[in-house]
């Protein structure tokens, strides 16, 4: 299972803040939309991300105030990304060594979408699941 399998199964819509927000409205966004990280793009141009995890780590508990921290200061710059083509095991591999939860995916360096470890995990277990049934019938038969 390739990256726009899982796309085309959860959709592709990206939720996105400009760098020059305040923590606050990037948590408030992401609150809103249910989401443990926003992307950071400006003129369609991916700059960074903005995780639950940076929040913790970076304003909480160095005591800052998201309401006068702007996103550029504790975004992440160095962003995994994946392509619609790479396969499970290879962004299982990337999220697991680069310790990340959410990779954007990026076409012609576009971001076309963002997967999970959540996404993945769930099309890794509707895939054993097709295999089990494809077991039990060959072995029924």
């Amino acid at each position: 299972m390739t990256v726009n399998q899982i796309l085309s199964t959860k959709g592709k819509e990206v939720f996105s803040i400009l760098s020059t927000h305040t923590v606050y409205e990037a948590l408030t966004i992401m609150s809103e939309k249910n989401i443990g990280a926003i992307l950071i793009i400006e003129n369609t141009e991916l700059k960074g991300v903005l995780s639950e995890r940076d929040y913790a780590r970076k304003i909480v508990l160095k005591a800052k105030s998201s309401k006068k921290t702007f996103v550029h200061e504790i975004m992440e710059t160095n962003v995994v990304t994946v392509k619609p083509t790479d396969n499970l095991d290879f962004c299982m591999e990337l999220m697991s060594t680069k310790r990340v939860r959410h990779l954007p995916v990026l076409e012609n360096d576009i971001v076309i979408g963002v997967i999970s470890i959540s996404d993945v995990v769930k099309a890794i277990i509707e895939l054993q699941k097709d295999t089990i049934q494809h077991l039990n019938t060959y072995i029924t038969q």
